[in-house]
């Protein structure tokens, strides 16, 4: 916890100071473009990966990166989806997974999480993803050889969920919003998009448009 504090205190003394200005301008509200829904994973740092500066993102984080169907039982996530697109009026929404996820690897092996009840429930909306890699691959069960393919197909999947929201249905069919589906290699650095007609994840730089492909 030491290094944390100092850490604090370097961004007072050293950081701070050199952006005051832009501080003062985020001090009275934000207006982010993009809405950043990814892991709770130590490893991930939206801001670093994006090297996009403090009011840029809104950032949305959990484990396994989920975004449970919209329904009538109000949930963090649900909120935020909603406030980010509805209030906030973010143009684009990136779901991000990542290689070597925990959650992933739990919803892998769901028998293993019995001791964890609140993280077995909520795993069970990654249940969608296993079972369409179970189909994909002809697998009656799946195992860690099946992280890379169950961790995109999770977010393809998700962002199957997203579309359920009213916020983002209605943004959507009005050509006001873009959903991105990511895939971040904490090892290489690496992000892979998913291409919607093509089904296929590539490099971010080999999108066409580059970081304005869209999965919608």
């Amino acid at each position: 916890m030491k290094h944390v504090i100092l850490g604090v205190e370097k961004f007072q003394k050293e950081v701070f100071p050199g952006k005051k200005a832009e501080f003062e301008r985020l001090a009275n509200g934000q207006s982010p473009e993009v809405l950043f829904i990814t892991c709770s994973d130590s490893r991930i740092d939206p801001n670093l990966v994006t090297q996009t500066e403090p009011g840029d993102l809104f950032i949305c984080r959990n484990a396994g990166n989920v975004i449970p169907p919209h329904s009538n039982v109000t949930g963090g996530m649900t909120a935020s989806i909603e406030f980010a697109v509805a209030a906030l009026g973010v143009t684009h929404i990136v779901v991000c997974g990542h290689t070597d996820c925990g959650a992933m690897k739990g919803a892998l092996s769901p028998q293993k999480l019995d001791s964890l009840p609140h993280v077995k429930e909520w795993l069970s909306h990654c249940r969608v993803a296993t079972e369409v890699v179970k189909e994909r691959t002809g697998s009656a069960e799946l195992d860690d050889n099946h992280l890379e393919e169950v961790t995109k197909e999770n977010v393809v999947q998700q962002i199957q969920h997203l579309r359920t929201h009213p916020a983002v249905a209605a943004k959507l069919a009005a050509g006001r919003i873009q959903l991105h589906g990511w895939v971040y290699n904490i090892e290489t650095g690496d992000v892979l998009c998913y291409d919607d007609e093509t089904r296929e994840f590539t490099p971010v730089n080999q999108q066409p448009g580059g970081s304005d492909a869209a999965t919608s």
